[in-house]
């Protein structure tokens, strides 16, 4: 089974679908390969718009998978990993055209990087998501944090952040992490909340989306990302992150 699927629709929607439901669709060395496929497909005159969710109804993202990540022990290895998926949330966050996470079910830790990197958030109702980064003595280390710090009330953005815990639906909303809830088939309710979107010409879409790339190089996201990878390295390489890691793996 393929780790991943990419599918473009005729609206101009092209949608990535992380295909582990498995592994509650953690993302692997191969999601990101995947990923780094999708935004380079999304650079197309016919798409207007992309879209990133998980296969199955239980989980959008787990983040990163254990199973393949594991084995990194040092700062360095830890931050050649950590780098290489903060770049591709950077180029996420970046792409010049909309952005949606359709949350069709748990979103945790990394998998909130990956949806915080979007510029829109959907989810069905009954979803929960956190970033519980801080219960495994990590801090966030692919941006997430700089960019929910961009996006939210900085208040709320902190709170989620150093509670590292799951909310419901109705907090995420109230949070401003979530946009719009939605019922019923995921795709459905994505093409709902977008569908005015997606009647706009590419490259008006293109200029409102640009004004907010300009205010997010202007605050230094860039060099802020930089600054977030380097310090979860450093945690990663922590006998406390070892210990929670192992707890983790040996439940």
């Amino acid at each position: 089974m393929d780790p991943y699927i990419i599918e473009e629709h005729e609206e101009g929607l092209l949608v990535f679908t992380i295909n582990r439901p498995e592994k509650r669709n953690a993302v692997s060395y191969e999601v990101m390969d995947g990923l780094e496929e999708a935004l380079s497909r999304a650079g197309s005159e016919s798409v207007k718009a992309l879209a990133i969710t998980g296969e199955g109804n239980k989980a959008f993202c787990s983040g990163g998978d254990l199973s393949s990540f594991h084995g990194l022990k040092t700062e360095k290895e830890a931050f050649e990993m950590l780098s290489r998926m903060a770049g591709l949330l950077k180029a996420l966050l970046f792409l010049p055209k909309p952005t949606v996470a359709f949350l069709n079910g748990t979103a945790v830790g990394g998998g909130c990087e990956l949806a915080a990197a979007c510029d829109f958030r959907i989810a069905k109702g009954g979803t929960r998501a956190g970033f519980i980064q801080g219960t495994l003595a990590i801090t966030t280390g692919w941006g997430g944090g700089t960019m929910l710090m961009e996006k939210l009330l900085p208040a709320n953005a902190m709170k989620m952040l150093m509670e590292a815990c799951l909310y419901p639906t109705e907090k995420l909303v109230e949070l401003g992490f979530v946009h719009s809830v939605y019922e019923g088939e995921a795709l459905e309710g994505c093409r709902s909340f977008l569908d005015k979107m997606l009647l706009l010409e590419s490259d008006v879409l293109k200029a409102y989306k640009e004004m907010m790339v300009k205010k997010w190089k202007a605050n230094k996201v860039e060099e802020r990302i930089e600054q977030e990878v380097r310090r979860c390295a450093i945690l990663w390489e922590g006998e406390p992150h070892h210990k929670q890691v192992d707890r983790f793996m040996n439940k």
